[in-house]
This record gives C-alpha cells, sequence and structure tokens, in this order.
C-alpha cells in the first residue's frame, strides 16, 4: 500500500515537472514545430465543431423566426377576416342607403300617392308564372291590384295577398298587359310581356313616329295602374305592310334579378269597368 502511494506521489511529480518543461520550452519556441504539425488536425476538428456549432445556433435562430413568422401571419389573417367582414357589412349598408335613397327620391317626387316599401323574400321559381313575393300583406294595407314600383319603374302588380305576405305579378309575364303612351309623341298601345323576359308595346298606330329611347309609361286607361309611370325605353320599332299597328321592343330599366325593396303603392285602387262591359252587351 505504501508503495503505490509512494509511486503516485512520484508520478504526479514527474507530471508536473514535465509540464513545466512543455510550458517553458513552447514559450522559448522550441516546440513550435511540434505544435503545427499538432494543431492541424485540432484546427480541422475545430473547424468541424465550429461549423456545426454555427448551424445548430442559425437553425435555432431560423425556428425562432419561423415561429415569429407563424404568429404573425395567423394575427394577420385574423386581423383580415375581420376586415373583410366589416367590408361586407359597409359595403350592405352603402347599397342599403342607396336603394332606400332611390325609394325617398321616388316617395318626394310623387305626388299624392302613399306607399308602403316592402322586402323580396323570393324570386318566384313558377315556371307558370313570373312573379315574386314580398313581406307585406293585407296586414300593412296591402291589396289585389295595388301598383308595385321602384324609382326606375313599374315592377308589377299585387295578385296575390295574404295576412303578412303578397305574389307580385311581374310586367314581363305574359299574361301582364298595361296601357301604355309614348312619352313624346303621346301615342297610344298596349305593353305586354314576352316568354323571352323583354317587353313589346302593341297597337301602336302606324302614323305615330317610334323613335329608339322613347321613354314608355303607362297612360291610365282601364284603370288597372296609376298615369305616367315608367314602364321601359323603347330598343327598336317594328311597321309591316299590311298590318293595322306597328309594335316597338321595350327594355325595362328595372333589373328584375335583383330586386331586393320596392314600394306598393296603396293609394290607388284598381277599377273595376267590367259592370259598364256588362250594361253595355244587356243593352245591345
Amino acid at each position: 500500500m505504501r508503495t503505490w502511494r509512494s509511486n503516485r506521489v512520484v508520478f504526479l511529480v514527474v507530471c508536473l515537472l514535465i509540464g513545466v518543461a512543455l510550458i517553458v520550452s513552447s514559450r522559448a519556441g522550441l516546440l513550435a514545430p511540434v505544435e503545427g504539425v499538432a494543431a492541424v488536425p485540432l484546427n480541422f476538428v475545430s473547424g468541424i465543431l465550429n461549423r456545426i456549432g454555427l448551424g445548430v445556433n442559425r437553425g435555432v435562430t431560423d425556428w425562432a423566426e419561423m415561429e415569429t413568422l407563424r404568429q404573425r401571419n395567423a394575427d394577420l389573417e385574423e386581423a383580415l377576416a375581420r376586415f373583410q367582414s366589416e367590408l361586407v357589412d359597409l359595403r350592405e349598408i352603402a347599397s342599403d342607403y342607396q336603394r332606400l335613397a332611390d325609394l325617398l327620391e321616388y316617395t318626394t317626387t310623387a305626388q299624392n300617392q302613399q306607399v308602403v316599401a316592402a322586402d323580396v323574400i323570393s324570386l318566384d321559381g313558377n315556371p307558370q308564372i313570373d312573379s315574386i313575393v314580398i313581406n307585406k300583406g293585407t296586414r300593412d294595407g296591402i291589396a289585389v291590384g295595388m301598383p308595385v314600383v321602384t324609382r326606375q319603374g313599374l315592377v308589377g302588380r299585387v295578385l296575390q295577398v295574404s295576412a303578412d305576405a303578397a305574389r307580385v305579378l311581374l310586367i314581363t309575364d305574359p299574361t301582364s298587359a298595361i296601357s301604355a303612351r309614348l312619352q313624346t309623341t303621346r301615342a297610344e298601345g298596349s305593353v305586354v310581356g314576352q316568354l323571352t323576359g323583354n317587353l313589346r308595346m302593341t297597337f301602336i298606330p302606324l302614323d305615330a313616329q317610334v323613335q329608339v329611347g322613347d321613354l314608355v309609361i303607362t297612360s291610365g286607361l282601364g284603370g288597372n295602374f296609376p298615369p305616367n309611370i315608367v314602364i321601359g325605353q323603347v330598343v327598336s320599332s317594328l311597321r309591316q305592310e299590311f298590318e293595322l299597328f306597328q309594335s316597338a321592343e321595350v327594355r325595362s330599366l328595372i333589373d328584375f334579378n335583383t330586386l331586393e325593396i320596392v314600394l306598393v303603392v296603396t293609394s290607388f285602387q284598381p277599377i273595376d269597368l267590367s259592370v259598364f262591359e256588362d250594361e253595355a252587351g244587356s243593352g245591345g
């Protein structure tokens, strides 16, 4: 045991002496060639470790930046969705304001007319009838036959009514016939709907001047509509030889596919002239 301890002390002393000798030799420059040779592999290993360390550090930094970018991207997407929702709401408000302003303009220019505003709740898909459904009915003073309009002109007339809804027959329906006149020449005729969704003015006198762009308005004859409501605008005219009358194609100023708000003229009641026709027939 003593021999091992004494040998260990001797070994430690020898190591210290060797270390001191190496330090002194290195400072004196005696170990420079050996240090140069030994430094080559050490520098190589150090370079590899340094590159590995830089790569790991760069990867950690990139990962942290990527997480930050992901969070910022998520925040921006959330803000964009919120702004888009607000933009849609603002556009709807602006659109409603414009529609209501148009209707207000009509009510202020129309004289002696009482109207009820109604929302279009259905573009009737019935292939047998061209109509819409509105959310006002008898509770709001709506009755069958009342005219329905917008600022652009005549929409149609109330065909059926319930307590809180009504069906409106559009002027484009083939069963619709409206006594009309040309605004410029005052020539009279009848505007009927077409299967194509267009309008045609018939029974125009042959000697009447029909110009493209002429406005067609209700005449009030027959008592079904009040006079001077715009029906549409002439886009073409047709005069055939040996015909007793001429006709004109008319385009409504209303886009019936985008109707949202309409006005029902509640102050107008259609006049029933059938009683006079019956009296004339019995008198003959």
